[in-house]
């Protein structure tokens, strides 16, 4: 028989929003980054291109701070941003509205500081 899982509470952690093209997926973390709650529009019934509209991104987002709030008892976090699809603004104003305080907002998005290497000039 398998014990059930203790619920770990954490004051104090990181939020993590990726916001591709297509997705948005928001990650709770711990302040040592072991994950805690994770949430996607997919996993909160959108599918194919509604997945990638800022309402999806509204809708995932709230539920998954609700369950880290209440279930996990988040009350600080620092915010890491990456990506810049439609669902990052979303994410980010849903988050004003509840009752995490917010220390940081930090872009980890990835920036290319050369690019890939360009094709080979076609000749005809």
């Amino acid at each position: 028989m398998k014990k059930k899982k203790q619920a770990q509470t954490t004051e104090k952690g990181r939020i993590y929003i990726t916001a591709t093209f297509n997705n948005t997926m928001i990650t709770v973390t711990d302040s040592a980054g072991n994950p805690i709650v994770l949430g996607s529009c997919g996993m909160h019934g959108f599918n194919g291109t509604r997945k990638s509209t800022p309402y999806a991104a509204t809708i995932t987002t709230e539920a998954t701070l609700r369950k880290a709030t209440h279930d996990h008892g988040m009350k600080e976090a620092v915010i890491y941003v990456k990506g810049i699809g439609p669902g990052r603004e979303a994410a980010l104003r849903v988050l004003r509205g509840t009752s995490i305080e917010v220390n940081k907002i930090i872009d980890i998005t990835p920036v290319p500081h050369n690019g890939v290497r360009p094709p080979k000039i076609r000749r005809v």
